[in-house]
């Protein structure tokens, strides 16, 4: 069975000797000491480690049971549900009024990649919920964050978000279910629900669903969509729970991966349900809660990377198999273990430095939302807006490339379950689809985030690189050519791409189109190297000093070194792709495909 052990020592290093946090002017950021962040990191790591992680594959293999309207959780997941609410777990960053503790969104955003990559059908109960609160919170009355945000906080009440019907996905102007306005100020709605995660279950006493629906004789297409508040059993006006609403579960779907989480289609049948947001406006409200999901997708990318990653490497210096090209490493047995080969060594090397500039960009996200929602600062608001389709689709579609690395070291064992690696993979691959598909997030970037206030937002990152190149150029002669030089190369190579949009775009929107998936790997490319330039400085600030940990800080650098030299040229491809425009992707007639 695989392992789960919490990368904590990682965490920290970036918390704090990357991005300062404790030094930072953000509310909330005073108390972050490494002490404080280190605790509450070890003790997750342990909850992780040790109750989640082991159900993972409990999980996978027993999935969700139907019986009688009833949904059933895998054996355990119970108990581990109920260990989570017992440590607050659930509330880490939401408001005290509510029951949280109110922590910044740096430090829950640390916290869900244990939890993701521990176990990450067990962790989407909780993250749906999560989602959901939040969009109660930004949302909803007085009496609806009253009424359902305590009890949502705990986790005693569940959320889910129910967009996609059968016959449309992304696609929601074409949704066909109504909400019928009555008397009390309550809709009636009616329709069918798709690819519902969490959908039903037994975990929670009642589950709150926010359901977009089209109210009778409202604007047609988009614009006629709100959002309502479901409750799977009505609620009380002194908070009891009443009646069994007319939301229920038609049947769990069969996928090829998540399959500890119930992921249903629900039927509305005249379900009694209440207007969150104002009406016709439901996308704004929606997305309040979409956007979260969106950047805890890309999580999940890089935490399923890193748990698929972290056996990989147990099992290449275990396995023995074939002997080093230059000579026996272990001349006392039979064969030199996996890792000494050159190719092995790639692979888990692509994996690893990922897997670290991965984190550090979350947690720079994190720090720009924690900015944005807690100073008002509408510059890092403008710039995780911008960003939000790199961290989804680039960190989930590398993500998933990582784990099939990752099975690929095991070989033939990979390819069988009883060794567990496919499961990271099948896990993997719903991030690249659910919470908008990648190609609509590549589409997102380039169509609207780059334009948005008069590309300010991407000035800004390309005056944020420049900036970062030019205050550390001189810094060492090696450091420059090894993390400077190509940083403020593959920049370039972005800063080229936006300018062929630019110029082509507008004659033919195709020519932009076309590239968008390539822009988005590349921006991602940057990003990345960015990071790792900013960990290769706290490193070599850290050698500098002294530190006792000299191997740790060596390590960085040198994985460093080589995603800046073996994965940020990745640029200069994707800029030759782009700049091909659109010609030959749609040169053939829809007939001769």
């Amino acid at each position: 069975m695989p392992t789960y052990t919490a990368p904590t020592k990682d965490m920290q290093f970036v918390l704090h000797d990357v991005l300062n946090i404790s030094a930072a002017s953000t509310p909330g950021y005073e108390d972050l000491e490494p002490d404080f962040t280190s605790a509450i990191l070890e003790e997750a790591g342990k909850l992780t480690s040790e109750v989640i992680a082991p159900l993972n594959t409990v999980g996978d293999t027993e999935g969700c049971r139907l019986e009688n309207g009833v949904v059933y959780t895998p054996t355990g997941f119970k108990d581990a549900f109920e260990k989570v609410k017992e440590g607050g777990w659930t509330g880490l960053d939401m408001p005290e009024q509510y029951g949280g503790q109110n922590m910044p969104q740096v430090i829950g955003s640390a916290v869900g990649e244990m939890f993701s990559a521990a176990n990450q059908a067990f962790t989407m109960y909780q993250g749906l919920t999560h989602g959901a609160a939040s969009a109660i919170l930004a949302h909803g009355t007085d009496q609806q964050k009253d009424t359902f945000l305590p009890k949502m906080v705990s986790c005693d009440w569940t959320g889910t978000m129910n967009l996609t019907e059968p016959h449309c996905g992304t696609d929601l102007g074409l949704m066909r279910t109504k909400a019928a306005p009555q008397a009390d100020g309550s809709y009636k709605i009616t329709g069918q629900k798709i690819f519902i995660s969490s959908g039903e279950h037994d975990l929670a006493e009642n589950i709150i669903h926010l359901v977009l629906a089209k109210i009778e004789g409202g604007p047609e297409g988009i614009k006629g969509v709100s959002l309502f508040i479901v409750p799977k059993f009505n609620v009380n006006e002194d908070g009891s729970l009443g009646e069994r609403n007319g939301a229920t579960v038609g049947s769990i779907e069969e996928k090829m991966g998540i399959h500890g989480n119930s992921t249903c289609v629900m039927n509305y049948d005249g379900a009694t349900g209440y207007l969150l947001g104002d009406e016709h406006k439901g996308m704004r409200a929606m997305f309040t809660m979409m956007n979260e999901a969106r950047l805890g997708v890309g999580m999940q990318g890089l935490a399923q990377a890193d748990v698929a990653y972290q056996n990989a490497v147990i099992y290449a210096n275990d396995r023995l198999q074939g002997r080093a090209v230059t000579g026996a490493e272990a001349p006392d047995k039979p064969a030199d273990p996996l890792i000494v080969h050159p190719d092995i060594r790639r692979s888990l090397m692509e994996q690893k430095s990922f897997v670290e500039g991965a984190r550090a960009f979350i947690l720079w996200g994190a720090t720009m939302i924690d900015a944005a929602h807690r100073s008002g600062d509408k510059d890092a608001d403008g710039l995780v807006s911008l960003l939000t389709p790199v961290i989804k689709g680039f960190l989930t579609d590398v993500g998933y490339d990582m784990t099939v690395k990752a099975q690929q070291v095991y070989g033939g064992h990979g390819y069988i379950e009883e060794w567990g690696m496919s499961q990271f993979t099948r896990d993997a691959r719903i991030a690249m689809i659910y919470e908008g598909a990648n190609g609509v997030q590549a589409l997102d970037l380039v169509g609207r985030k780059l334009a948005q206030d008069g590309g300010k937002h991407v000035m800004a990152f390309f005056e944020l690189v420049k900036t970062f190149c030019k205050d550390n150029a001189g810094t060492d002669e090696v450091f420059d050519k090894e993390f400077i030089e190509p940083l403020k190369a593959a920049s370039k190579d972005l800063q080229s791409a936006g300018m062929y949009f630019m110029q082509n775009g507008m004659k033919n929107p195709n020519h932009a189109l076309a590239g968008s998936n390539d822009f988005m790997h590349m921006f991602g490319h940057v990003c990345l190297g960015l990071m790792w330039a900013k960990m290769g400085l706290a490193a070599r600030a850290a050698l500098a000093n002294g530190t006792g940990d000299a191997a740790f800080y060596e390590t960085k650098l040198t994985t460093g070194r080589f995603y800046m030299a073996r994965q940020l040229p990745a640029t200069a491809l994707h800029l030759t792709r782009i700049q091909t425009g659109a010609d030959t992707v749609m040169a053939l007639d829809a007939a001769n495909f």
